[in-house]
C-alpha cells in the first residue's frame, strides 16, 4: 500500500477496546463515556480487519487501548494473528499495555508470539503513579513487567514527559531501565482530547530532557528503528536504548509507515488529523472482503503529509478525540 506521498504502509496499529482500568491524567477525563458494546467490532470482526491488511502488505501489528489486556477474551484474538507471524505472512505481533494484567498474561502472550511489548509507566514513585493514573498501584505493574521479563518479553518502557510530575525521574528511569535490560522510550504529551487541564502546563520538549541526559550519561545517536516514530540513541553505561519520540518539537511525519484502526472499525490515516474511513459497513456488510478492500484502498489514497500538533496555553485540544480512542 503506497499513499499520495510515496510512503509504504507497512504498519497497523489495531485499538482493541476503547477502555481502560486507569485514568490517566494526559489520556482521559476521570469521568470518561465509554462506547456501548454494540458499536464495538467482535474479536473475529477485529481478526477479519488484521488479515485484510496483512494481505495487502501490512507486516506488522501493534495491538492498543485503552487497555487490549481487559479486552474479554482477548488471548483468542492474540493467538490467532500470532499464528499469522508463525506463518511467516507477518513480521511481528506487538502489544502496548499499561502493565496491570501482564501478570496474568504474560506467559500467554510469549506463547502466542509476541516477542516484545511496549509499558507505559510515567514514574518510580508511587505516589506520583497513582495521581497521574488517578488510582493505579505501581507495585501491580512493576510486579507484571518482572512477569513478561520473566516469560522472554523484550520490554520497552514508555514514558510520556509531564512538567512539573516526572521531569525529576529521567536520570533515574534510564539507570532503572539499563539494570533491568528494557529500552526507555520518552514522549512528548500530545494536545488529543478535552482532559480538563491545560496541556501547557504539562508540556516538557525532548530536546531540554536530552541535553539534561547528557550531563549524565553517553548518549550515541543510533539508527536503531522498530517500525515506529521513535529515534533512539545509545547508552554507553547501561548498553540500553534510550528512545526520543517528539510530535510537537520534531515533526517526523515524513517516514510515516503506519495507519490506525479503531475499535469501532474507523480507519485514521493519521493521529493528529480528523479524516477517518469507516471500515464497519463494508466489514459488516457483506461475507466476502472486496468492498472491505476498497475502501482500505480508498483511505490509504486520502492518507495526509503530516499532523499540525500544537499546544497552545488555554487553547481546546488540536484532535478532540481521547488518546485511548485511537490507541497509542
Amino acid at each position: 500500500m503506497i499513499d499520495p506521498f510515496g510512503r509504504s504502509v507497512s504498519y497497523l496499529r489495531v485499538s482493541v477496546t476503547d477502555r481502560c482500568d486507569l485514568r490517566c491524567v494526559y489520556c482521559m477525563a476521570e469521568d470518561m463515556s465509554f462506547l456501548p458494546k454494540s458499536d464495538v467490532l467482535s474479536l473475529e470482526e477485529l481478526e477479519r480487519l488484521c488479515t485484510a491488511f496483512v494481505r495487502k502488505g501490512v507486516r506488522r501489528i501493534r495491538l492498543t487501548g485503552g487497555e487490549p489486556l481487559v479486552r474479554r477474551n482477548i488471548m483468542t484474538l492474540i493467538a490467532n494473528i500470532g499464528e499469522l507471524v508463525k506463518a511467516g505472512a507477518m513480521d511481528e505481533l506487538t502489544l502496548t499495555t499499561n502493565g496491570t494484567q501482564l501478570s496474568k498474561y504474560a506467559e500467554g502472550l510469549a506463547s502466542a508470539g509476541i516477542r516484545r511489548i511496549n509499558v507505559s509507566l510515567d514514574t518510580l514513585d508511587a505516589d506520583k503513579f497513582a495521581a497521574v493514573t488517578r488510582w493505579g498501584k505501581l507495585d501491580q505493574v512493576l510486579e507484571g513487567i518482572m512477569a513478561a521479563k520473566q516469560a522472554g518479553l523484550a520490554i520497552k518502557i514508555n514514558t510520556v514527559a509531564l512538567k512539573g510530575v516526572n521531569d525529576g525521574e529521567y536520570d533515574r528511569l534510564v539507570e532503572w531501565c539499563g539494570r533491568h535490560g528494557f529500552d526507555l522510550c520518552l514522549i512528548e504529551t500530545m494536545p488529543m482530547g478535552e482532559v480538563h487541564s491545560d496541556r501547557m502546563e504539562q508540556y516538557l520538549p525532548l530536546s531540554q530532557i536530552r541535553e539534561s541526559l547528557s550531563r549524565n550519561w553517553t548518549l550515541t545517536d543510533s539508527d536503531y528503528r522498530t517500525g515506529g516514530p521513535a529515534r533512539y540513541v545509545q547508552v554507553a553505561q547501561t548498553g540500553r536504548r534510550v528512545g526520543f519520540i517528539t510530535p510537537m518539537t520534531h515533526n517526523f511525519c515524513e517516514s510515516c509507515n503506519r495507519v490506525r484502526i479503531t475499535c469501532t472499525g474507523t480507519l485514521y490515516m493519521c493521529l493528529g488529523q480528523d479524516d477517518a474511513v469507516d471500515l464497519r459497513a463494508p466489514l459488516r456488510g457483506s461475507e466476502g472482503d472486496e468492498a472491505l478492500g476498497r475502501a482500505i484502498d480508498d483511505a490509504i489514497a486520502k492518507k495526509p503529509k503530516g499532523h499540525d500538533f500544537v499546544i497552545e496555553r488555554g487553547g481546546v485540544p488540536a484532535v478532540g478525540r481521547h488518546m485511548s480512542v485511537t490507541g497509542g
